[in-house]
Formats: structure tokens, C-alpha cells, sequence
């Protein structure tokens, strides 16, 4: 479950708390986006993510194996006892099996600003909303309404492909 977990947290470019804890409730499979409410975000502001193909994929899987569950749980990845959010150290635990104590799940949100920066055309602030970032100037934040939604699934597509492929669509 770690392993799974870590791969849908990297796609999304979520904080391990959000990832650990998505549920059920917050997909809209129609729409493929993650909606997490204010109250489990750090900014205490709802976040939509659109899903890419990779995440969605894992999404298809982990809604198979729950609704094959005898109890489906609310939580999309389980811990133990099944129906229980994964615990905090399952990344950790994971990347320590796996002899990577050099890395901490948090460290890919780094590394997906840095793709983004240094590898796309995509404007800094599509950047910063993808990663849930607070607009800190506030004469900016004060006009700044919208979330770039449209702007940031091309964004997650060309991350997501990066991700399975290495290879940087054009």
C-alpha cells in the first residue's frame, strides 16, 4: 500500500496528510479531479486536482479492491485495520525497505517545482496553484480569484507523463 500511495502522492503533488487520508467522497471519477476540502488542507482553503491518466489509473484499482472488500472503507488507500486511513509512516517505512532514507515523500512537491521551472513553459503561477500555495502578495491575492484549473490539467497530464515515461510532451 506504501508504494501505491507514494506514486499517487507524487502524481498529485499533495502533502503526504492529504494523500494519507483521501477519500472516496472527494473523487469525481466524470470529471477526474480530486476535491479536498478546506478543513484537511494546510491553507484551510478547499484544493481541486485535476488527475492525470497515471493517477486515475491507480484510482480505477484501489476502487476495484475496495469494491471487493466484504466492508468497502471511505478512505481511497487503507491501513490497518482495513477502513482506517494509512498510517504517517508508511512512505518512510516503505523508503527505508528500499534503502532511499535519502528522501522523504514531501521532497517530491521540490522536485515537481523544479520539472516545472526548468523543463516546461508553464507559468510559475500554475506552479504554485497546482502545489496549493497561498498567493502571498495581497494586492495580488486580492484579485486573483480563480485557480487556473484548465491550465493546471495540461500541467498534471505533461507531469504525469513525465513521471511513467521520462519524456517531456510538447
Amino acid at each position: 500500500m506504501g508504494a501505491i500511495l507514494l506514486r499517487f502522492l507524487v502524481l498529485t503533488v499533495t502533502r503526504t496528510s492529504e494523500a494519507r487520508a483521501a477519500k472516496w467522497a472527494e473523487v469525481d471519477f466524470e470529471q477526474e479531479l480530486w476535491l479536498i476540502p478546506a478543513e484537511r488542507m494546510k491553507a484551510s482553503r478547499p484544493h481541486r486536482i485535476p488527475l492525470c491518466e497515471p493517477a486515475m489509473r491507480i484510482l480505477e484499482q484501489m476502487k476495484a479492491l475496495n469494491d471487493a472488500h466484504p466492508e468497502p472503507s471511505e478512505y481511497v488507500f487503507n491501513g490497518r485495520p482495513y477502513g482506517r486511513a494509512p498510517s504517517q509512516m508508511i512512505m518512510l517505512e516503505l523508503l527505508k525497505r528500499i534503502e532511499r532514507t535519502d528522501i522523504v515523500p514531501h521532497g517530491f512537491r521540490s522536485t515537481f517545482r523544479d520539472f516545472v521551472a526548468e523543463r516546461t513553459i508553464f507559468p510559475r503561477e500554475v506552479a504554485e496553484a497546482a502545489l496549493a500555495h497561498a498567493v502571498e502578495n495581497k494586492v495580488e491575492a486580492a484579485y486573483q480569484r480563480g485557480d487556473y484549473l484548465d491550465k493546471r490539467r495540461e500541467l498534471m497530464s505533461a507531469w504525469g507523463t513525465y513521471c511513467e515515461t521520462g519524456v517531456i510532451p510538447t
